[in-house]
């Protein structure tokens, strides 16, 4: 009798033993990210203290897709992050992803702004905006006119082949065809102040600088460049530069977005979840606002003051889907020109 006691005993507390583990073990999650860590890490930390659940991040600057197809059924992939549409989607199409069950989520996330299937979600948004020395008597323009030879000679921007530019690219493309969009670009190129290099920030910079009159940047850099303490040079380039919110004929701004997904063979697929629900939550999408300068994706909450004082961000409503269709052809059309010669 006391040996089955004993039995009883060592059987019960192996059993209590196993699920403290699997608790343990199910109380975590595995985040891949092309996003640079620091920029999610004070939503992953609100996360963790109100979840209890621990992230794990893995950084991938290149090869995202790569390494998850090589891992596997095995991949310890839970969450796939990225700053870009078209690497989500490159990612769906790869079979990498699963769709996002989550009422929440994607009653959150307006339709555009996520996959027809569900397979990915964007979390933030960053408008491609144009940076206009401070005196200039400009208080509005359209991604067209940015070809307008009255221009020649004063637009400086990025690498055209740069993901922030073929999306751009892309978008003007689904709006306007091949044939207006490869004219678009060689006008847009006969404008330019300096070959295509560098990045947003060197835009504002060069307008400083009395390069350029006109950058293409995206908006949260403003906010960066007002609070970077560690180069306070760059608190001059901001205060050199307003910011208008360029649209196109008959639509909007063009947007880009950092977004995520869960991986088609996620150990952790409830706290994957549980994750992407706090992200679009109010909480976490003020955290994307204040701590990012990015625009929130869920509508009614406001963006950080800075990125406010551009005025009311029009989005255009063509799909991001639809523009990540035009990559290629965009980035075709841009070597067809020369754009970055």
């Amino acid at each position: 009798m006391i040996e089955d006691r004993l039995m009883l005993s060592a059987c019960l507390g192996g059993a209590m033993l196993l699920a403290s583990a699997t608790v343990s073990l199910a109380a975590e999650l595995n985040i891949y990210t092309s996003r640079e860590p620091g920029l999610v890490q004070p939503l992953l930390d609100a996360f963790s203290a109100q979840s209890g659940v621990k992230v794990n991040t893995v950084f991938l600057k290149d090869g995202l897709a790569e390494r998850v197809a090589a891992e596997g059924a095995s991949s310890p992939a839970d969450i796939l992050m990225a700053v870009d549409a078209g690497n989500l989607a490159d990612l769906a199409e790869r079979g990498l992803t699963q769709p996002i069950e989550s009422e929440a989520v994607l009653a959150a996330v307006p339709v555009e702004l996520r996959d027809p299937a569900n397979q990915w979600v964007a979390l933030s948004m960053r408008a491609r905006v144009v940076y206009a020395a401070k005196d200039l008597d400009l208080s509005a323009i359209t991604y067209e006119e940015l070809a307008d030879p009255k221009w020649q000679g004063k637009i400086c921007i990025r690498p055209g082949q740069h993901p922030y530019n073929t999306g751009l690219f892309a978008a003007y493309l689904a709006h306007h065809g091949t044939e207006a969009t490869e004219a678009w670009l060689s006008g847009l190129k006969g404008n330019l102040a300096r070959k295509p290099g560098g990045g947003d920030r060197d835009g504002a910079k060069d307008i400083l600088g009395g390069i350029c009159d006109l950058a293409v940047a995206n908006s949260y850099y403003v906010g960066l460049m007002q609070t970077n303490e560690k180069e306070p040079e760059q608190k001059q380039w901001a205060e050199a530069i307003k910011v208008l919110l360029p649209t196109f004929e008959g639509g909007g701004t063009h947007v880009n977005i950092s977004g995520a997904a869960i991986a088609k063979n996620a150990p952790n697929k409830t706290e994957a979840l549980q994750l992407l629900e706090f992200l679009v939550s109010d909480e976490a999408q003020r955290i994307y606002a204040e701590a990012n300068f990015e625009y929130p994706v869920k509508p009614g909450i406001a963006p950080a003051p800075a990125i406010a004082s551009f005025g009311t961000l029009k989005v255009d409503p063509l799909p991001l889907t639809e523009v990540v269709k035009d990559r290629k052809e965009a980035s075709l059309l841009a070597e067809k020109v020369g754009f970055d010669n």
